[in-house]
C-alpha cells in the first residue's frame, strides 16, 4: 500500500520546504519536490498545509493500572493522536507501581491490546529496588524514572546512598522529578499553622517553592557529574533552575538535559484566581518572571524538550480543598495547538517546536527510526493548519476525565490529520478505530 501526500510544507531538521512525501506500508519511502501520483495507490492533496513528524511526548501519566476512573491507555492515547502526539513514554506511578519486571511487562501487554499511539514505559526506581534496576534489559526500557519529590503515587526516593548507587549503575538516561521534600514539608507546616486546613491555592507555589526545586535540581546535577550518570530533569518551573543548564554542548553529547511543559509556558500564578486547583501541578506554576525565563531558556537551547506531563484527575478530585486535591491535569490533546498558537504569536518558530517536541526526545531516549521526516523512518506524521482559529469545547474532549484547563481557550492552529506507522488514524475530528500502534524500540548496543 502506497499513500502519497502532495503539496505539503515539510518542517524537519531546521528547514521548511515545499515537498511531496510517499508512504509505503509503515514507512516513508520518498521525499521529493514532485512525486507522480502514478507511484501511489492513494493520494491526499494537502494544499499547502504543514507536515511535521509526529510528536514524541516523553512524560505522560495514563493512569492504568489502578486509576482507570481517571484515564486509561486507550482513552488517553486516542486524545494524543488528536493532538498530533504519535508516541509517548508513560510514567511508573500507577497501581501497582511499575517498579517490578512483572508490572512493567503487564503494562506492555495492556498497551499491545489497547493503545492507539506508539508506546514505551519508563521503569520506576525506589529506595529498595536497586537489584531489580540492575537486572533490567536496557535495550527495552526507554529510561529510568525517579521522584525526588513526592507526587501522585508516593514513589519518593530519599535515600541518598541508594540514589548514588542508582546514578552510578544505570547506563540509560534517568528522568527526574526534582523537588526537595524536606523544604516542601517545612513550607506546608508553615501554611497549615497559618491557614489550618483551608489553605488557599495561591500558596501552592510558595509551598512547592523555588527553593525546593532549585535545591533538588542542584543536587541531581552535582550527583550526575560525580557519577557520570545521564540525567533528564523533567518539567522545569523556575528562573533559577534554567541557569544550571548549558546550551554550548551538542544534544547528542549532553549528559544533563532538561524539559519544560506547556502549562509552565502558558500559565502563571496570576491564573490561580480564575483557574483555582485546576492548574495545580507539581512542580507548581510560578510567576510571570519564571515563565519568561523558561521561554528564554527554551529558545536559547538550555531547555531541550517540550512535553505535557499529562496527568488527568476527575473534576470531583480537582474540586477538593488544597490538601486533598491531587496535582496534574490533561494536556495531550492540546499541547500542539497551544504551541502552534505561540508560533503564530511569535514566541516560537515552527522549526524549534519540531526540534524540541519530536527530534530531541527521539535523540535523548535512543528511539529507533522515529521523530524525523526521513526516508526509511516510520511514517508517524501530523498535518497542521496554521491559520485555523478554533475554540476548545467540552464536546470535543477525548480525555476520560472530560475537562481541560484550556476549555474556552481560542487557539490559532489545528491538527487536521495524524498518520501512525503509515496509516491515517485521525482526520475530521475522528480517531480511527483501526489500532496500528507499536511498542517503541531503542538503538542501544
Amino acid at each position: 500500500m502506497k499513500t502519497l501526500l502532495k503539496n505539503a510544507i515539510l518542517v524537519n531538521e531546521e528547514s521548511t520546504i515545499h515537498s511531496d512525501l510517499l508512504i509505503k506500508n509503515q514507512r516513508i519511502e520518498k521525499i521529493a519536490s514532485s512525486i507522480s501520483t502514478d507511484q501511489a495507490n492513494h493520494t491526499i492533496n494537502l494544499n499547502g498545509l504543514h507536515l511535521l513528524p509526529g510528536l514524541i511526548d516523553d512524560q505522560v501519566h495514563f493512569r492504568q493500572p489502578g486509576y482507570e476512573h481517571k484515564a486509561t491507555i486507550e482513552t488517553e492515547s486516542k486524545a494524543a493522536l488528536a493532538g498530533g502526539i504519535t508516541s509517548y513514554l508513560e510514567m511508573p506511578n500507577t497501581n501497582p507501581q511499575t517498579t517490578t519486571i512483572d508490572a512493567w511487562n503487564q503494562k506492555y501487554h495492556t498497551a499491545s491490546k489497547s493503545s492507539y499511539a506508539n508506546y514505551g514505559f519508563m521503569f520506576g526506581g525506589t529506595n529498595d529496588n536497586l537489584e531489580v534496576i540492575q537486572s533490567l534489559d536496557f535495550k527495552k526500557v526507554p529510561a529510568l524514572k525517579l521522584f525526588l519529590g513526592s507526587s501522585t503515587g508516593n514513589m519518593l526516593v530519599d535515600n541518598e546512598t541508594v540514589l548514588r548507587k542508582i546514578f552510578r549503575h544505570t547506563p540509560i538516561r534517568i528522568a527526574l522529578h526534582c523537588e526537595d521534600e524536606s523544604t516542601i514539608q517545612q513550607n506546608l507546616r508553615k501554611a497549615t499553622n497559618r491557614f489550618g486546613s483551608d489553605i488557599p491555592i495561591q500558596m501552592h507555589p510558595k509551598i512547592r517553592s523555588h527553593e525546593a526545586c532549585l535545591k533538588s535540581t542542584k543536587m541531581a546535577i552535582s550527583l550526575a557529574k560525580e557519577t557520570g550518570a545521564k540525567i533528564h530533569i523533567f518539567h522545569l518551573s523556575t528562573r533559577e533552575e534554567v541557569e544550571l543548564f548549558s546550551n554550548e554542548i551538542p544534544l547528542h553529547e549532553k549528559q544533563i538535559t532538561s524539559e519544560v511543559c506547556l502549562h509552565h509556558l502558558w500559565f502563571s500564578d496570576e491564573d490561580y484566581a480564575k483557574q483555582g486547583s485546576f492548574i495545580k501541578w507539581n512542580p507548581a506554576i510560578k510567576s510571570v518572571h519564571d515563565r519568561n525565563a523558561l521561554w528564554n531558556a527554551l529558545i536559547d537551547n538550555r531547555i531541550d524538550v517540550l512535553a505535557t506531563d499529562h496527568a488527568p484527575h476527575t473534576t470531583i478530585e480537582k474540586s477538593q480543598s488544597y490538601l486533598n486535591c491531587p496535582s496534574g491535569g490533561p494536556l495531550v490533546q492540546h499541547m500542539l495547538p497551544g504551541l502552534l498558537t505561540c508560533v503564530q504569536q511569535g514566541s516560537l518558530t515552527l522549526e524549534k517546536l519540531v526540534r524540541k517536541a519530536a527530534h530531541n526526545p527521539a535523540i535523548l531516549f535512543d528511539i529507533s527510526n522515529r521523530g524525523f521526516l526521513r526516508e526509511g523512518y516510520y511514517a508517524d506524521l501530523v498535518v497542521v493548519d496554521l491559520n485555523q482559529t478554533w475554540t476548545v469545547k467540552a464536546k470535543d474532549l477525548l480525555y476520560k476525565c472530560q475537562w481541560s484547563p484550556f476549555l474556552g481557550e481560542t487557539f490559532i492552529g489545528r491538527v487536521t490529520h495524524t498518520f501512525l506507522n503509515g496509516q491515517l488514524v485521525y482526520s475530521d475530528g475522528i480517531v480511527s478505530e483501526n489500532k496500528v500502534a507499536q511498542a517503541l524500540t531503542f538503538d542501544r548496543i
